[in-house]
């Protein structure tokens, strides 16, 4: 059977259900955090890509910085034991090492409570700012990258 023309339709805003109903919000939750609310996904994205940028740039610098630091400081340590500079005492440092072994596995077991808070506190931030943290990796990608 053929509905008449007369028939009643309902009208639905898609707008205004857009507005009310993010799909952030069906996905992580009601209190998905301020930034969420204050700008656009493109000004969020934006703002993430930029200081994510920003952020690997810098840690690529300081990352080849501090490799040429130590990887320098090493070849001329052993530079200057090899001309009989300095001599080094091989079996002190193993004794130190193995020391400084045990005591990161005992600050090991005890920081585990700890990070794993840090862990959740991580995500939880994540998940209220999805949008800028999306943001933020990737600009961080690319800045390690350039």
């Amino acid at each position: 059977e053929r509905e008449s023309d007369d028939d009643s339709y309902e009208v639905l805003d898609l707008t205004e259900y857009a507005r009310r109903h993010h799909w952030w919000n069906r996905v992580f939750g009601r209190n998905s955090g301020p930034i969420v609310e204050k700008y656009s996904v493109a000004t969020q994205i934006v703002m993430g890509g930029v200081t994510g940028w920003c952020a690997g740039f810098l840690f690529q610098k300081v990352g080849k910085l501090a490799a040429t630091a130590v990887g320098g400081g090493f070849l001329l340590l052993q530079i200057a034991s090899h001309s009989g500079y300095v001599q080094v005492d091989w079996k002190r440092v193993e004794k130190d090492v193995n020391k400084a072994k045990k005591q990161l596995k005992k600050r090991a077991n005890k920081a585990a409570p700890e990070i794993n808070t840090l862990i959740e506190e991580s995500t939880e931030f994540f998940k209220q700012n999805i949008v800028v943290s999306s943001g933020f990796v990737g600009g961080f990608l690319l800045g390690l990258a350039s």
